[in-house]
């Protein structure tokens, strides 16, 4: 088993004085004055600020091209969907307070909310929702999300706040589809590219907290709809601090210049039971609706053999994995589908370890030791590859170090490299120039993988960016969509896990487990299947125990 020293990997470092004088310059100017507030009256405070923190920045705040999870959470609070999902992750209206279904199941009729304004004052009506879907579904925009709206053949717009949608065939999912966030006609119609708009970086929304500003690679600030129609945030201020580095994170966190972040499982075990923690911060574990993989370039003929995926597969220990990295937050799982639930197939091939059935595959396609250098050779070629992902992320990091010891037992020679997020994105997963990939998807509340698994969306811009394709597969997917009956279609995606585990396009390694922490100054928080951010307008700070005046 490999060992590693948590001591080396989780290392603790010193904040910088001139990062932290900068740190103070900014929460002052963003913030306000921090203050002591033990003499307020008791009560619910609409003054405070909650400055969360993550490793990565925004790329685009308008929700139709947010692909990324930082650009999508942000999108979250500043705009609107049609619909969204409660903290049981069943559907309820948002922007549409009710909506009606034909019985063939072929249109859609919205209901939308009046008196809803955009942050710049403007009335929201139904040209603006015909608009955002006009532009998903524009060729031109090359919008990731385009699969997932590609049967709708006829928007309608019936009045000001109704408007119909027409399908060329049923689609189960579709109501959780329209939980996409609404774009101002009036401020994109004259944009020939959306995407190079001024609105990409201040946007505009319908949301609980408008834009304020944003300093790449440092901030984005936001501030509460004093408009908002469910009622006013009660925290006044949201900042998200970009802090590429989670140890740095853990340090503002107990300094109290941030109030919440993903811990870490080292963070979560270890340095989170020590008074000074527990007095002042809470932290919560659920299971993640996410899992981390390894994602192989079907492009790359190096994995163009089924046989030489299944094996990497096979010579991975996924336990120690969990064990090691993630000190046992987390549970194997071998396909897109989130354990536990009626679209994962148990039985499904799950890749034990077994060096012995790995070695016995790689040699049925064709790769040797021919020289006994402890490196396997197929046709005069060494079997090299490198193993790309994130930096910022300890877990992945720590996956690939583990990842490349394991292979190295095969005769395989992995070089790990981690790249800064933007230029992983742009120079690597955008232009599908790597071999094999270490990252995660979230795991959607419905089962449909179309825009991430289907041929189609392996295009350019395409969430499909390993290139996958398998036409069964692809049928399959098409039929799931199509299937309303919900037991039938639960079976319909078991057998997609058990299709694509003997694809074996990516190795599944593992779903972990989140765990959140905020400032006990915080109060309102009530975890959920949906976890602890979808309630976050109800957040508050008492009176007695505010940090920053506004």
């Amino acid at each position: 088993m490999l060992k590693i020293k948590t001591k080396t990997v989780f290392k603790r470092r010193s904040l910088p004085i001139r990062m932290a004088v900068t740190f103070f310059l900014l929460m002052s100017a963003l913030l306000g004055q921090s203050v002591l507030s033990a003499d307020n009256a008791r009560g619910i405070s609409s003054r405070d600020a909650c400055v969360f923190s993550g490793i990565s920045d925004a790329r685009i705040l308008i929700p139709i091209f947010a692909d990324d999870s930082t650009s999508s959470s942000v999108c979250g609070m500043i705009y609107n969907g049609l619909t969204k999902v409660d903290k049981d992750l069943k559907v309820v209206g948002d922007l549409a307070e009710s909506w009606d279904i034909s019985g063939d199941g072929l249109s859609i009729t919205f209901h939308l909310r009046k008196n809803i304004k955009w942050h710049d004052g403007t009335p929201f009506t139904s040209g603006d929702v015909e608009f955002t879907y006009e532009r998903i579904l524009d060729p031109s925009s090359a919008c990731p999300y385009v699969s997932s709206y590609s049967d709708i053949i006829d928007i309608e717009t019936v009045d000001d706040h109704t408007i119909r949608f027409l399908y060329r065939q049923p689609y189960a999912p579709a109501l959780l589809k329209f939980g996409m966030g609404i774009i101002p006609e009036h401020l994109f119609k004259n944009e020939t590219d959306i995407k190079r708009s001024e609105y990409a970086r201040k946007p505009v929304g319908t949301g609980p907290y408008r834009f304020s500003s944003w300093k790449s690679a440092e901030y984005i600030a936001l501030e509460a709809n004093e408009d908002y129609f469910e009622h006013v945030p009660f925290i006044k201020r949201y900042v998200y601090r970009i802090v590429p580095d989670q140890s740095v994170q853990f340090l503002e966190l107990l300094s109290g210049n941030i109030d919440s972040m993903d811990l870490n499982p080292y963070q979560y075990i270890y340095r989170s039971e020590t008074p000074e923690f527990l007095e002042r911060i809470e932290k919560y574990k659920y299971l993640a609706h996410s899992y981390t993989y390894i994602g192989y370039n079907q492009k790359d003929p190096l994995f163009s053999d089924r046989r030489v995926r299944q094996a990497l597969s096979y010579a991975l220990d996924k336990k120690e994995i969990i064990r090691t990295v993630l000190l046992g937050l987390g549970e194997i799982c071998t396909g897109p589908f989130l354990p536990g639930t009626p679209y994962y197939e148990n039985d499904a091939e799950s890749y034990d370890h077994d060096l012995v059935k790995a070695s016995i595959l790689l040699r049925e396609a064709g790769w040797y030791d021919v020289d006994d250098d402890g490196i396997l050779e197929k046709d005069g070629q060494e079997f090299r590859l490198k193993i790309v992902t994130n930096q910022g992320n300890q877990v992945r990091e720590d996956t690939a170090t583990i990842v490349q010891s394991q292979w190295a037992k095969l005769g395989i020679k992995a070089e790990v490299q981690v790249i800064a997020w933007s230029a992983f994105l742009d120079q690597f997963i955008d232009k599908k120039n790597f071999q094999a990939v270490i990252l995660g998807w979230t795991i959607p509340v419905d089962p449909d993988i179309y825009a991430v698994w289907h041929t189609s969306s392996s295009v350019s811009g395409g969430l499909n960016f390993i290139s996958y394709s398998n036409k069964d597969v692809d049928l399959l997917i098409e039929e799931g969509r199509r299937e309303m009956d919900p037991e039938k279609r639960a079976g319909i995606y078991r057998e997609i896990h058990r299709r694509m585990a003997e694809d074996a396009p990516y190795t599944f390694l593992f779903s972990p487990y989140a765990t959140p922490c905020v400032q006990k100054r915080f109060k309102g928080i009530e975890p959920a299947l949906a976890g602890i951010g979808y309630d976050l307008i109800d957040w508050y700070v008492p009176e007695d125990e505010v940090k920053y005046k506004f």
